[in-house]
C-alpha cells in the first residue's frame, strides 16, 4: 500500500448493489504522489471507480484515473506538461489458486487478479499504480533538440616526444 494515497475500503462496508465513488486528492497528497513519482508537479487527481462483489467473495475494482502532470524533459529538463487518461480493471479474491499451466491464455487478457488481505481493497495503490504506469517514460518538449557530439572525432592534439618540435615547424 501507498502512504501517498490511503484510500481503501473494506469489503464489509460495500453493498450488495456496489459502491460507486469520485474522488479528487488534497494539494498534500498531490505533493506526496509527485515527490514519489520524481514530476516536477502535479496540479490534479481524480479517480472515478466502482468496487462490485463477484463470484467466489471476490470484488472487481474498476474505473479511471485523470490528471495534469509536469515531467523533467529528458533533454533540456524543462518542465513538460502533459494530461492523463488511464482506465484500471482489478479482481480482489481471498484466495488464489495457481494458474494451470496448460491453459493457452495470455496476461494481458482480462482484469489483474489480487489476493485481498485483512477484508480491505487498496484503492489508492491501484490508482497509484495505474498513474505511474501511465506517465511517459521520457518526457520531451517538442522544441528540444540535442546535439551530441562526440569527442573523439575532433583531431586530437598531438602528443610524443616530436610534437614540440612539430609545434615550433609549423611557426616557423
Amino acid at each position: 500500500m501507498t502512504d501517498q494515497l490511503d484510500w481503501t475500503h473494506k469489503v464489509v462496508d460495500i453493498p450488495a448493489g456496489g459502491l460507486r465513488r469520485e474522488r479528487e486528492t488534497t494539494e498534500s497528497a498531490r505533493k506526496a504522489v509527485a515527490s514519489a513519482l520524481g514530476l516536477l508537479g502535479l496540479h490534479s487527481l481524480a479517480a472515478r471507480y466502482r468496487i462490485e462483489a463477484i463470484a467466489g467473495d471476490a470484488y472487481r475494482l474498476s474505473g479511471t484515473v485523470s490528471g495534469e502532470v509536469d515531467q523533467a524533459c529528458v533533454v533540456t529538463l524543462e518542465p513538460v506538461s502533459s494530461k492523463v487518461e488511464a482506465s484500471f480493471d482489478v479482481e480482489f479474491w481471498p484466495e488464489l489458486e495457481p494458474a494451470d499451466s496448460d491453459e493457452d491464455a495470455t496476461v494481458l487478457e482480462g482484469p489483474d487478479v489480487e489476493r485481498f488481505e485483512h477484508g480491505i481493497i487498496p484503492v489508492g495503490r491501484i490508482i497509484f499504480e495505474t498513474l505511474s504506469a501511465s506517465l511517459d517514460p521520457y518526457p520531451r518538449r517538442d522544441d528540444a533538440e540535442f546535439r551530441w557530439q562526440d569527442p573523439r572525432a575532433e583531431e586530437p592534439e598531438k602528443t610524443g616526444p616530436f610534437a614540440a618540435l612539430s609545434k615550433l615547424k609549423d611557426k616557423g
